[in-house]
């Protein structure tokens, strides 16, 4: 809980920051992908779970530094799959410090880690432990437009840091990978 309260304070500090050199606002949209391995008494039993839509929600903030720009962003992010019919839920904040370069005209690319926290995990009719560290690291990289106030970038994430959550299942122990690996589409609105 320490962590997530440090997050949210250096978060702040950005958002102040972002307020007076380059602006704030609002951000959402949906995201397409998965978690990883399924593994029961040490075997993976599935390596490739079926990728789902999920979505996100949060605020930004960006300090232009000329072609250059620091983007910090908190999103609260649902991520789904499904495990042979079994749908596995991920919900977590997500804070991204992105670095980006301005290219042409509207045109950016970026990239950063991302900071992860996980809030809740839940797979389908089957009870599952809590993950074993609930702040992880992972990194986005992506391509975005900004038309006026209005923006949509394209990223990709993956999750770096192994994180898992056990669970029970007719006797025997069972891992479940919570690494996002995920295509995220994103709208945003600078206030």
């Amino acid at each position: 809980m320490r962590k997530l309260i440090c997050l949210i304070a250096l978060m702040s500090v950005y958002f102040a920051q972002a307020q007076t050199d380059g602006g704030v606002g609002l951000k959402a949209g949906v995201n397409y992908g998965s978690t990883g391995d399924l593994s029961q008494d040490g075997q993976t039993i599935i390596d490739n779970p079926d990728e789902k839509i999920g979505f996100h929600v949060g605020v930004f903030g960006k300090i232009d530094l000329g072609a250059i720009y620091i983007r910090p962003e908190l999103m609260y992010t649902q991520l789904n799959s499904e495990y042979n019919g079994l749908g596995f839920e991920v919900n977590k904040l997500d804070a991204p410090v992105l670095v980006g370069v301005n290219i042409i005209g509207p045109l950016h690319i970026f990239a950063g880690p991302s900071f992860q926290y996980i809030l809740d995990t839940d797979l389908e009719d089957v009870d599952i432990d809590d993950v074993e560290e609930d702040f992880t690291i992972g990194a986005q990289f992506g391509v975005g437009v900004n038309l006026g106030n209005l923006g949509i970038d394209v990223r990709y994430e993956r999750g770096f840091t192994e994180n898992e959550a056990e669970f029970t299942n007719v006797g025997s122990l069972g891992t479940l990978d919570t690494r996002p690996s995920q295509i995220i589409l994103g709208l945003s609105l600078t206030l």
